[in-house]
Protein backbone atom coordinates (compact mmCIF):
# COMPACT_ATOMS: atom_id res chain seq x y z
CA UNK A 1 0.00 0.00 0.00
CA UNK A 2 1.15 3.44 -1.12
CA UNK A 3 0.99 6.54 1.60
CA UNK A 4 -0.27 9.74 1.09
CA UNK A 5 3.12 10.89 2.14
CA UNK A 6 4.73 8.96 -0.63
CA UNK A 7 2.15 10.06 -3.43
CA UNK A 8 2.75 13.83 -2.35
CA UNK A 9 6.15 13.59 -2.16
CA UNK A 10 6.63 12.25 -5.94
CA UNK A 11 4.33 14.33 -7.07
CA UNK A 12 6.64 17.20 -5.57
CA UNK A 13 9.08 15.74 -7.62
CA UNK A 14 7.68 15.01 -10.77
CA UNK A 15 6.23 18.82 -10.56
CA UNK A 16 9.91 19.85 -9.74
CA UNK A 17 11.67 18.13 -12.78
CA UNK A 18 8.88 19.13 -15.37
CA UNK A 19 9.81 22.51 -14.21
CA UNK A 20 13.41 21.65 -14.60
CA UNK A 21 12.43 20.51 -18.10
CA UNK A 22 10.55 23.58 -19.07
CA UNK A 23 13.22 26.26 -18.28
CA UNK A 24 15.98 24.46 -19.77
CA UNK A 25 14.38 23.81 -22.59
CA UNK A 26 13.08 27.58 -22.55
CA UNK A 27 17.12 28.33 -22.91
CA UNK A 28 17.59 25.79 -25.50
CA UNK A 29 14.78 26.55 -27.47
CA UNK A 30 15.80 30.09 -27.83
CA UNK A 31 13.47 31.85 -25.11
CA UNK A 32 15.95 34.60 -24.62
CA UNK A 33 14.58 38.21 -25.85
CA UNK A 34 16.90 40.71 -27.85
CA UNK A 35 19.35 43.41 -26.43
CA UNK A 36 16.97 46.64 -26.21
CA UNK A 37 20.42 48.75 -26.61
CA UNK A 38 21.00 47.40 -29.79
CA UNK A 39 17.80 48.91 -30.47
CA UNK A 40 17.28 51.98 -28.60
CA UNK A 41 18.18 55.11 -30.66
CA UNK A 42 17.31 52.92 -34.32
CA UNK A 43 14.41 53.90 -36.48
CA UNK A 44 12.26 51.23 -37.26
CA UNK A 45 10.43 50.66 -41.04
CA UNK A 46 6.42 51.77 -41.51
CA UNK A 47 6.23 48.66 -43.42
CA UNK A 48 7.30 45.66 -41.67
CA UNK A 49 7.55 42.92 -44.27
CA UNK A 50 6.65 39.53 -42.80
CA UNK A 51 10.04 37.73 -44.77
CA UNK A 52 7.94 34.35 -45.53
CA UNK A 53 7.58 33.38 -41.80
CA UNK A 54 11.57 33.20 -41.67
CA UNK A 55 11.77 35.38 -39.01
CA UNK A 56 8.60 34.02 -37.20
CA UNK A 57 10.54 32.95 -33.77
CA UNK A 58 13.26 35.27 -33.59
CA UNK A 59 12.26 37.94 -30.61
CA UNK A 60 12.72 41.61 -32.37
CA UNK A 61 11.19 44.77 -31.86
CA UNK A 62 11.09 44.83 -36.00
CA UNK A 63 13.45 46.03 -39.44
CA UNK A 64 15.80 48.48 -38.54
CA UNK A 65 16.05 51.42 -40.99
CA UNK A 66 19.52 52.19 -42.11
CA UNK A 67 18.74 53.44 -45.79
CA UNK A 68 20.36 56.75 -46.34
CA UNK A 69 16.47 58.59 -45.47
CA UNK A 70 15.92 56.42 -42.96
CA UNK A 71 18.59 55.86 -40.15
CA UNK A 72 22.02 56.57 -38.99
CA UNK A 73 22.90 53.15 -39.64
CA UNK A 74 24.24 51.78 -36.64
CA UNK A 75 26.97 52.44 -34.46
CA UNK A 76 29.85 51.68 -36.45
CA UNK A 77 28.23 53.51 -39.76
CA UNK A 78 31.19 54.92 -42.01
CA UNK A 79 31.10 56.43 -45.45
CA UNK A 80 34.29 55.99 -47.60
CA UNK A 81 36.55 59.25 -48.53
CA UNK A 82 34.76 59.49 -51.23
CA UNK A 83 31.77 59.97 -49.88
CA UNK A 84 30.87 55.98 -51.43
CA UNK A 85 29.44 53.38 -49.89
CA UNK A 86 28.50 53.18 -46.28
CA UNK A 87 29.38 50.09 -43.88
CA UNK A 88 27.32 49.29 -41.03
CA UNK A 89 27.52 46.54 -37.90
CA UNK A 90 25.33 43.84 -37.36
CA UNK A 91 26.84 41.95 -33.82
CA UNK A 92 26.71 38.35 -33.56
CA UNK A 93 26.01 37.05 -29.98
CA UNK A 94 23.63 39.38 -28.64
CA UNK A 95 20.50 39.16 -26.36
CA UNK A 96 19.76 37.74 -22.95
CA UNK A 97 21.25 34.16 -23.97
CA UNK A 98 24.01 35.54 -26.66
CA UNK A 99 21.88 33.75 -29.22
CA UNK A 100 21.05 36.88 -31.38
CA UNK A 101 21.63 39.03 -34.21
CA UNK A 102 21.88 42.51 -32.91
CA UNK A 103 19.63 44.15 -35.02
CA UNK A 104 18.06 41.05 -36.26
CA UNK A 105 16.85 42.43 -39.61
CA UNK A 106 18.18 45.24 -41.23
CA UNK A 107 16.80 47.67 -44.26
CA UNK A 108 20.10 48.71 -46.27
CA UNK A 109 20.37 50.78 -49.44
CA UNK A 110 21.83 49.11 -52.93
CA UNK A 111 25.85 49.25 -52.32
CA UNK A 112 25.90 49.34 -48.47
CA UNK A 113 28.04 46.83 -46.81
CA UNK A 114 27.32 44.88 -43.55
CA UNK A 115 29.61 44.13 -41.21
CA UNK A 116 29.03 41.31 -39.04
CA UNK A 117 31.54 41.94 -34.99
CA UNK A 118 31.22 38.78 -32.93
CA UNK A 119 30.58 40.20 -29.04
CA UNK A 120 32.22 36.69 -27.56
CA UNK A 121 29.32 35.42 -25.89
CA UNK A 122 27.10 32.32 -26.96
CA UNK A 123 29.61 30.16 -27.79
CA UNK A 124 31.41 30.08 -31.44
CA UNK A 125 28.54 31.44 -34.40
CA UNK A 126 29.00 31.77 -37.92
CA UNK A 127 26.79 34.01 -40.24
CA UNK A 128 25.71 31.79 -43.34
CA UNK A 129 23.73 33.04 -46.25
CA UNK A 130 20.53 30.61 -46.69
CA UNK A 131 20.71 31.23 -50.19
CA UNK A 132 24.93 30.52 -50.57
CA UNK A 133 25.64 33.98 -51.33
CA UNK A 134 28.35 34.15 -48.07
CA UNK A 135 29.23 32.77 -45.25
CA UNK A 136 31.70 33.20 -42.71
CA UNK A 137 32.82 30.36 -41.12
CA UNK A 138 32.88 30.12 -37.05
CA UNK A 139 34.47 31.52 -34.46
CA UNK A 140 33.60 32.41 -30.47
CA UNK A 141 36.79 35.51 -30.99
CA UNK A 142 35.18 38.87 -29.54
CA UNK A 143 35.96 41.53 -32.30
CA UNK A 144 36.49 39.27 -35.32
CA UNK A 145 34.33 41.04 -37.96
CA UNK A 146 33.14 39.56 -41.57
CA UNK A 147 31.75 41.56 -44.04
CA UNK A 148 29.75 41.58 -47.22
CA UNK A 149 28.24 43.85 -49.62
CA UNK A 150 25.05 44.15 -50.78
CA UNK A 151 25.09 45.50 -54.55
CA UNK A 152 21.53 44.02 -55.28
CA UNK A 153 18.18 44.60 -53.99
CA UNK A 154 16.17 41.60 -52.21
CA UNK A 155 15.99 40.21 -49.50
CA UNK A 156 18.71 37.96 -47.73
CA UNK A 157 17.86 35.43 -44.61
CA UNK A 158 21.08 34.26 -43.05
CA UNK A 159 22.05 32.02 -39.86
CA UNK A 160 24.10 31.23 -37.32
CA UNK A 161 24.56 27.23 -38.20
CA UNK A 162 24.99 25.93 -34.54
CA UNK A 163 22.01 28.16 -33.43
CA UNK A 164 19.63 28.22 -35.74
CA UNK A 165 17.11 25.80 -33.98
CA UNK A 166 17.66 28.45 -31.07
CA UNK A 167 16.01 31.48 -33.32
CA UNK A 168 19.46 32.97 -34.42
CA UNK A 169 18.62 34.06 -37.67
CA UNK A 170 18.68 37.77 -39.39
CA UNK A 171 17.44 39.69 -42.75
CA UNK A 172 18.59 41.91 -44.60
CA UNK A 173 16.59 43.71 -47.32
CA UNK A 174 18.17 45.66 -49.47
CA UNK A 175 16.38 48.89 -51.55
Amino acid sequence: MVSSENVRRRTVLELAAASGISVLLAGCLGGGGYDEEVYEDETLVDDEPEYGGFLADVDYPGTVDWTSEGGEGGESDSTGDDGGARTVTVLVGTGSNAMRFGPAAIRLDRGTTVRWEWTGNGGPHDVVDTDGAFESGQTHREGHTFEHAFDETGTYTYICRPHETQGMKGVVDVV
